[in-house]
């Protein structure tokens, strides 16, 4: 399952099982028992519960329960919010972590940036604030958005994604290099005559219009942004934002080098995965995040990485991922805090080698010997320290969707509606943002609080 999909809702069968483990289990004589909640593929599950024995092995008057709760998280948690059941610690979607934060269900961690340093060495739009000195968690993992490639597609068409931000492509470079790797059934391009837009065998890029996190890079790229700095005035009807989206469509129906809704489907909306798309020249370039390391190494997928086209300065979404937090109410706070500064360390989750995660910590941006630590292996492409490791560092900016209030509102109700239309090709894109955009002013709420550690 895509990482960007594990919060979909589902069926609600195992809603009372995880409850009952909630809470439900007595602590063995002599021990404290804590219960750690997440999500994730089976990849991630099995790594997380080889943390948590870990964390047994180095804490023996301590047992870990864990929770793997890989359907309807977020309704779930609500539910044991509700209930008064919450575990010690655990991964909590985005948005519902400033709401808990703001309501007190989560432990403010700030008194103890002190006694654990790895905390207070953090990247700093890691950290989530729910108000001045209250600190309800930090981002799980530190994941970007990528440009992602078949690497016989590109071979054959004599394109090369360029891997370092240096020399990213302009938006003109990225269509001209579509138009040669996109091809139909009888091999012809979209600018030769004859082309059939109907039968296109390989699509020459992928780059999703609905969302966020793969469009932000290139509306702040464009000197654009979806707020202005008080978070209270939309600017996506500015010409900067238009001409972003309006190229996103035109990918799709001018160029006809990206495809539309639908022509990816084997049935209904179910769109394969970056790395089957990939592996099956479906599409020779696919924009997706980080975290579809883990699948293309698994799935022996001949890829390569690079970075995204720009318009002026070169950028990319950062920190595109969910939150970790200690609840409160825990029995044993102390220890639920240690654990939650153990559970994404590098040192103890193999998820950073194996790449489905990238780490919070700065070192591991900066020191040498700590970058080789998590990507000097066979499962980091030899681009990865200029296409990841330092595009992120350099030229990345924090996801919107982590940092503007009232968000689920404002996506459920005008902006993703809005951006669906745009996808559909029925109107140009400055017409459905310039209707939208007033609505979306009148339900903004501001930046979420920010502060130095």
């Amino acid at each position: 399952m895509r990482r960007r999909d594990l919060l979909k809702l589902g069926g609600l069968a195992a809603l009372g099982a995880t409850a009952a483990a909630c809470g439900g289990d007595q602590e063995r004589p002599g021990r404290t028992q804590l219960q750690f909640m997440f999500w994730g593929s089976t990849f991630e599950k099995k790594a997380v519960e080889n943390m948590l024995k870990q964390y047994e092995q180095k804490n023996p008057g301590v047992t870990v329960k864990p929770l793997y709760t890989p359907d309807e998280y977020d309704v779930k948690l609500n539910t044991l919010v509700a209930g008064d059941r919450l575990p010690d610690a655990g991964y909590v979607p985005m948005a519902m972590s400033f709401r808990l934060g703001e309501q007190g269900k989560l432990v403010n961690l700030f008194p103890y940036l002190k006694k654990y340093p790895q905390l207070a060495g953090y990247l700093p739009d890691a950290y989530l604030w729910s108000g001045e000195d209250n600190l309800h968690g930090l981002a799980t993992a530190n994941e970007s958005m990528l440009l992602w490639f078949s690497r016989s597609a590109v071979a054959a068409a004599g394109v090369t994604p360029p891997a370092a931000a240096a020399s990213a492509w302009t938006w003109d470079q990225l269509v001209e290099n579509a138009y040669k790797l996109t091809v139909d059934q009888n091999g012809r391009h979209p600018d030769e005559s004859g082309f059939d837009p109907g039968q296109v065998r390989q699509f020459g890029v992928s780059s999703s219009i609905t969302y966020g996190a793969a469009w932000y890079g290139y509306l702040r790229s464009n000197g654009g942004d979806i707020a202005d700095e008080t978070g209270r005035a939309c600017r996506l009807d500015t010409p900067e934002a238009i001409e972003v989206f309006q190229n996103l469509q035109d990918l799709i129906y001018e160029h006809r080098v990206a495809p539309g809704p639908g022509q990816l489907a084997a049935t209904g909306d179910d769109v394969p995965g970056t790395n089957i798309l990939l592996k099956t020249k479906r599409v020779a370039m696919v924009v997706d995040g980080h975290w579809s390391l883990l699948d293309m190494n698994e799935s022996g997928v001949d890829y390569g990485i690079g970075v995204l086209p720009k318009y002026a300065e070169p950028y990319t979404a950062t920190q595109v991922a969910g939150a970790s937090a200690v609840f409160a109410g825990t029995a044993h706070e102390q220890e639920a805090v240690e654990l939650f500064a153990f559970h994404n360390d590098p040192r103890y989750v193999d998820l950073y080698a194996r790449g489905l995660w990238m780490p919070q910590e700065k070192k591991y941006y900066e020191d040498q010997a700590a970058i080789d630590a998590w990507t000097r292996n066979d499962q980091h492409p030899p681009e990865f320290r200029t296409a990841v490791v330092d595009y992120t560092r350099e030229h990345g900016v924090p996801d919107f969707r982590n940092r503007l209030r009232n968000l689920s509102a404002i996506a459920g109700d005008v902006l993703t509606p809005a951006l669906q239309e745009i996808e559909t090709g029925k109107r140009p894109a400055g017409e459905i943002l310039k209707a939208a955009t007033p609505k979306i002013t009148g339900m903004l709420q501001g930046w979420h609080h920010t502060q130095e550690v």
